[in-house]
């Protein structure tokens, strides 16, 4: 299930589900519109995980859950804990990523 945060809210999303993954990106950031196709591709793999993708210059609360600090950053939460995060533009590190959440 893809969705795109529409308020600052992400910590809610986090305690709702069990696991959740998560893009911050920016309007700005070319590396972040390139791997937005891909991180809808892993969503419609995973349609019973929330992906969800949040601006993190547009929400900051979300953005300290994950420590944030380049863009585009992919995270992963599990029981409303923070499993992993990394910060790359590259398709199978992103794919790594998600499979540990699986």
């Amino acid at each position: 299930m893809f969705q795109e945060l529409g308020q600052d809210n992400l910590a809610e999303i986090i305690k709702q589900n069990e696991k959740v993954v998560v893009q911050y990106s920016a309007s700005w950031c070319g590396n972040c519109r390139i791997m937005k196709p891909k991180f809808k591709l892993f969503s419609s793999q995973n349609e019973n995980i929330p992906f969800i993708m949040v601006d993190a210059e547009q929400f900051p609360e979300s953005r300290k859950l994950a420590k944030v600090d380049n863009l585009p950053t992919f995270a992963t939460f599990k029981n409303g804990v923070l499993l992993n995060q990394t910060q790359t533009n590259k398709t199978e590190v992103l794919a790594q990523l998600v499979n540990e959440i699986l």
